[in-house]
């Protein structure tokens, strides 16, 4: 519990505007806001202030020795496994992260796929830049309408929420993997009116023991969960047989989570109708891959998350968990570094 009199060093190593830096200052006038940037080239013990209390960062990849009074450290990230590895992690010290900031984004962009796979729109973009008007019409465009149809979510967090809120607006059934079924409820960082808090649109909710349960009776699969050990090659072979032959996968999670030679596989021999990847188990994608390759499969560059409005939800979150530990009140997105996120 921090002295109710002292003076807290914070520490930023991105670089805020002066609106979001004037938003944490006004949080407490105990806080002594200083943004030290690391740039291009440089390493986080760069610019490291070893009375520091609070640190805001990208890296963690420092001895904490060299941050002796350290009380908490918030990431500018919502993933945590490249972290796993450092002195922090292995501290007791409270971690927290930036989990729920990209779930306007990245469920936007899944529904954005979800469609573009329905209406055929890589078919047209195809005949499009061959300046041909198709044919056979009906048999290229008829589409796969997604009122009706089963979105399966594999993990039911911040994302997988907004993913399901949207998926129902569009007359879609929901099921959904979550770790512990018995508790529906979404205790991390959101924006109002977003995602479904109190877990109630899932008409199923199925423990990951399941999942291949919840694969079988979906027509588009989503994958939001975390990488941690458990999470690793979650969905191999066997879960990729599983699916539906029309089935179409999408995965804004982490690429290690999907056997990626298994599901080229599958694709290769029309195991399932199409894929939407953001993320892959090495990145940048490389050029010989098969994936490249395919016109079943919709590939971005680990965009999905991107947002003009990042750095102000951030410091939003940012904002709140200052206030919440000068209060003396549980941090929001607090890591259990046991489950890996």
């Amino acid at each position: 519990m921090p002295d109710k009199r002292q003076t807290l060093n914070v520490l930023l190593t991105l670089r805020f505007t002066p609106a979001q830096l004037d938003k944490l200052r006004a949080v407490s006038p105990r806080l002594h806001i200083q943004q030290r940037t690391v740039r291009q080239g440089m390493k986080v013990t760069d610019v490291l202030d070893p009375r520091v209390h609070i640190l805001y960062t990208v890296s963690t990849a420092f001895p904490l020795s060299m941050t002796p009074d350290l009380q908490w450290v918030q990431l500018h990230s919502a993933g945590v496994e490249h972290i796993m590895d450092t002195d922090l992690w292995r501290s007791d010290r409270p971690l927290t992260s930036l989990n729920g900031i990209h779930a306007v984004p990245i469920a936007e962009y899944v529904i954005a796929l979800l469609l573009a796979f329905a209406h055929r729109v890589p078919r047209m973009l195809d005949y499009q830049r061959r300046a041909e008007w198709a044919t056979e019409r009906w048999a290229n465009f008829v589409p796969w309408e997604v009122r009706g149809k089963t979105l399966g979510l594999v993990g039911y967090g911040a994302i997988g929420r907004e993913v399901a809120r949207l998926g129902q607006a569009l007359g879609m059934r929901i099921v959904a993997t979550k770790r512990t079924a018995s508790d529906p409820l979404y205790t991390g960082w959101q924006q109002r009116g977003v995602g479904d808090p109190d877990g109630r649109l899932p008409e199923r909710f199925y423990p990951p023991e399941d999942l291949r349960a919840l694969l079988a009776e979906s027509d588009y699969v989503v994958v939001t969960t975390p990488l941690t050990p458990a999470t690793e090659r979650l969905i191999g072979a066997a879960e990729l047989a599983a699916l539906k032959p029309s089935a179409f996968l999408v995965n804004v999670g982490r690429g290690a989570v999907i056997d990626q030679a298994a599901l080229v596989a599958a694709l290769q021999a029309g195991r399932l109708a199409g894929a939407g990847l953001d993320v892959f188990d090495v990145e940048p994608l490389p050029a010989d891959s098969p994936l490249w390759g395919m016109d079943n499969v919709i590939l971005s560059p680990h965009i999905s998350g991107f947002t003009p409005r990042y750095d102000d939800w951030a410091t939003d979150l940012f904002a709140e968990n200052l206030r919440r530990f000068l209060d003396d009140e549980p941090l929001i997105n607090l890591v259990d570094r046991s489950r890996g996120y």
